[in-house]
């Protein structure tokens, strides 16, 4: 695309619950990627608390409000040739659709760099999203896209409770839930459809307790594809990824399994034909391991964030360039400064994040967590094995504590408790429950993580008694 030569960001806005510094993060990456090549920037971000909107980032900056009649006049006065909006999370997506349908993009001749309009609905219109991944035979969970309440229940009798709720064009699981009745159900939806900008929600067969994989794979405009990584979420399905303890690469699939998830990641994007990045969700049986795809994010994401500094791979910087025309192999890989862009990333290392949640300044605040983010931040740590990552992500999470210990619960039932209700401390009372007496396999079938975890947890425990320190 040699004759574009001003592009539009759009920035994420004001920083929120699920959807904070990350985005600045890739929003400033694209800034600088783009400038590399000659290109006029033009950023708009209603927060100036951001990196991104420093004069030395963009070539011009509004700090505007994020809405398609402000960036609709922002385009007709700049006069851009594109619009990137991939790297301001949910907000650029959305805004990137309303100026489509607004006319403005055709009005004044802009194209949209990356992932195009329809790639957009395909993937954030539950019914869309759905009806593509039968089309490409990969299996989803029975679901229902509806605009109603009364839809919504004749959905849920038809599937059968629990479902989980999943509002159309919405960030960090925000309107959604699990609803293990018809209560619950009305509560859920009817949040669900006000925070949805095409007010649809999905209702979808509960796949709460599987295994939560993720791929965050790259396309460019001549398909060639590249995995970059692979993260496995300790917490089951049932908790948004946002809000869960994460690993990278994945610690416990097999060849096989790993192989099969990689494959469908490169077929999913590849229908979709999103040119830049891409993260996709999978849930694992424990058991059969038959896979279901959960979700796909056609553009950047906290695990975008996050599989970038884990690899040390630059998705934010590569997307900008393969938005504007350039494929994986004439980018350089700017860590390397030898390979392509199109070489994947090899680890040799674990990598483990853990959210960062604000109970401590809320204590009257519902401490479980769900399909909906609560954290504000996270940390994350490497390491040579897992059991190390995890005990510098425990440091670094300044809560008062320089190992991994438990509470101090001794009360079974009540360790038990908060075993199966996930909150904030659940790794914690884990501890407890090793303390307790309690079985890998007992803790493993009360919290639904994967007893890989629960025995790298138990290693821990008996190492830091081996050292005298307090569990």
């Amino acid at each position: 695309m040699h004759d574009i030569k001003k592009v539009l960001i759009i920035g994420s806005g004001p920083i929120q619950i699920g959807q904070a510094a990350e985005f600045d993060y890739s929003g400033s990456q694209a800034c600088l990627s783009l400038r590399e090549e000659g290109i006029t920037t033009v950023l708009v971000n209603s927060n100036p608390a951001t990196i991104m909107t420093d004069p030395d980032i963009a070539d011009i900056v509004y700090i505007e409000p994020l809405t398609p009649e402000i960036i609709a006049r922002i385009v007709e006065r700049e006069r851009p040739d594109g619009i990137l909006p991939t790297m301001g999370g949910q907000t650029g997506l959305n805004i990137a659709s309303s100026l489509a349908a607004m006319g403005i993009l055709e009005k004044f001749d802009v194209r949209i760099l990356g992932t195009p309009i329809e790639t957009i609905k395909n993937a954030e219109d539950r019914e869309s999203f759905a009806s593509l991944m039968k089309k490409i035979n990969e299996p989803i969970p029975e679901s229902m896209a509806v605009t109603s309440f009364s839809e919504a229940l004749d959905a849920a009798r038809d599937i059968g409770f629990p479902v989980i709720i999943r509002p159309a064009y919405t960030l960090g699981g925000g309107g959604g839930g699990i609803a293990n009745n018809e209560s619950e159900l009305e509560d859920i939806v009817r949040r669900g459809l006000q925070a949805s900008m095409i007010h649809q929600v999905l209702i979808e067969k509960s796949v709460a307790g599987w295994y939560e994989f993720e791929y965050e794979v790259m396309r460019d405009s001549k398909d060639n594809c590249i995995t970059i990584c692979s993260m496995e979420n300790i917490d089951p399905m049932g908790i948004h990824t946002g809000e869960s303890i994460v690993v990278a690469p994945a610690q416990t699939l097999s060849d096989e399994d790993h192989q099969k998830l990689r494959s469908a990641s490169l077929r999913i994007i590849r229908a979709l034909g999103v040119e830049g990045g891409c993260n996709i969700q999978f849930a694992l049986h424990p058991e059969t391991r038959e896979y279901y795809v959960i979700e796909v994010n056609p553009r950047v994401s906290r695990s975008s964030a996050l599989a970038s500094k884990a690899t040390g791979y630059p998705i934010a910087r590569v997307a900008a360039k393969i938005a504007i025309g350039k494929t994986l192999d004439e980018i350089p890989n700017s860590v390397t400064k030898k390979t392509p862009a199109s070489f994947e990333p090899s680890i040799d290392y674990v990598v483990v994040k853990i959210p960062r949640w604000p109970f401590d300044k809320f204590r009257d605040a519902d401490r479980r967590i769900g399909t909906q983010m609560k954290s504000t931040g996270e940390v994350m740590a490497i390491g040579r094995t897992f059991e190390e990552s995890l005990q510098k992500a425990i440091r670094s999470l300044d809560i008062g504590i320089d190992t991994l210990k438990g509470i101090g619960e001794r009360n079974k039932e009540r360790i038990k408790e908060n075993l199966i209700t996930p909150t904030d401390q659940r790794i914690f009372y884990i501890v407890d429950a090793i303390n307790s007496g309690f079985s890998v396999e007992e803790i493993s079938e009360l919290t639904g993580i994967n007893p890989f975890f629960i025995e790298k947890i138990m290693n821990i425990v008996k190492n830091s008694k081996g050292l005298n320190l307090i569990v």
